[in-house]
């Protein structure tokens, strides 16, 4: 892998490490320092940094640096984890917007080449358009999720910027994307043809107040996800330092946290991305919960279990429910109690195949189906197909 795109590690940042605890996280990663550079062949997440924020809307030329997260991050100490982990540092911003979103398209391209989930840094959310495009060569078809206020759509005949990078996604060649799922979004936030045209388009979104009340339902959709990114401007003024704060309302930092460790459990999740990071002075609560969201994912991570290989009959129990005429097919898992259902026959044209697909669903699904109802994501699913 080549580093040369890629800043080590500050030494000032080292001396800190070479004075924290023996058991602290900093202590166990692999960093990429201007002395070394670590062995990736054991290592399954990635971390490193994104300073790019130039195709944000309220760019005003400021630079910014990550030292104070990785401070928080390497002062924690891991869980039970037996996961290599590795700390690339910085991708060296281009000339260009357009030349950093190809590095990091590349970088992410060979990470996932090896098996390793990138966990990037940012930076302004439009990063997240150069992670899908790093799929173009790895996956055919991808499912994004987005823990963000508003949906990102924008206006796709304009140049790209960090509200509105998802329309870049679904109209630009290759068409890679299957799902998209947007959670927590507040509707003040997004207009009205915004959210008909997600509604049109079989995209799955979920309020904030929806998922307040019952965080569990956002881990069907966190299952399913290839790609999850997070928008900072998600969680609640309260809970960050003065230049991070944006409004009263949002995710606290408990929710935050339980949202990245679904990202970390989901066996699909290959890559997850924290943007819109504001640094100031008073920066120690915002740097101190990104350290505990990549903390709770890489926890997630730890804690994966492969429940989803429907094979062996001694791992599963399988339901059949008769709604509206149309026979609804569910698994749950007896290793993890969760549970999925089938969708109709999908067609793949590169392999002329077809075969079942299994989406992601709760025990909830399961239960209104007895009672007649169908589930919204089998339907969207259906439809999307």
């Amino acid at each position: 892998m080549d580093f040369t795109t890629l800043s080590p590690i500050s030494d000032r940042l080292l001396e800190s490490v070479e004075l924290s605890h023996y058991q602290s996280l900093g202590r166990k990663l692999k960093l990429h320092t201007a002395h070394s550079i670590p062995d990736l062949s054991t290592v399954r997440i990635a971390i490193f940094g994104v300073l790019e924020t130039r195709n944000a809307i309220d760019h005003i030329g400021e630079s910014f640096e990550l030292i104070e997260v990785r401070k928080a991050f390497y002062s924690l100490f891991p869980g039970n984890w037996n996961t290599d982990i590795a700390d690339l540092g910085d991708l060296i911003p281009g000339a260009s917007v357009e030349d950093t979103y190809f590095a990091v398209t590349e970088l992410i391209q060979v990470l996932l080449q090896q098996k390793i989930i990138p966990v990037l840094l940012g930076g302004s959310q439009d990063i997240t358009y150069a992670n899908y495009r790093a799929y173009d060569a790895v996956k055919p078809m991808i499912n994004v999720v987005n823990i963000d206020k508003s949906f990102d759509l924008g206006d796709s005949s304009k140049p790209i910027t960090n509200t509105s990078y998802l329309g870049k996604v679904i109209l630009e060649k290759p068409y890679n994307l299957f799902n998209y799922t947007a959670l927590g979004y507040q509707t003040y936030f997004n207009a009205q043809e915004e959210i008909d045209l997600m509604e049109k388009l079989y995209f799955e979104y979920h309020r904030l107040g929806d998922i307040n009340k019952n965080i569990k339902t956002v881990e069907p959709a966190l299952r399913d996800a290839d790609l999850v990114t997070i928008d900072l401007k998600s969680v609640k003024s309260s809970e960050v330092s003065v230049k991070q704060k944006f409004s009263p309302n949002g995710f606290d930092g408990k929710e935050i946290c339980a949202i990245s460790r679904y990202a970390g459990i989901s066996n699909r999740v290959s890559s997850f991305g924290i943007y819109e990071y504001s640094p100031s002075p008073d920066d120690e609560a915002t740097s101190m919960l990104i350290a505990q969201m990549i903390w709770y994912f890489i926890e997630g991570f730890n804690c994966r279990v492969q429940d989803d290989n429907f094979e062996n009959t001694e791992d599963f129990n399988k339901y059949t429910v008769l709604v509206e005429g149309q026979e609804l097919v569910f698994y749950k898992s007896l290793k993890t109690g969760r549970w999925w259902i089938q969708t109709p026959f999908l067609s793949f044209s590169n392999t002329k195949q077809k075969k079942y697909s299994l989406l992601a669903c709760m025990h909830e699904d399961y239960e209104q189906a007895i009672k007649g109802y169908i589930p919204e994501r089998w339907y969207k699913a259906c439809k999307k197909q």
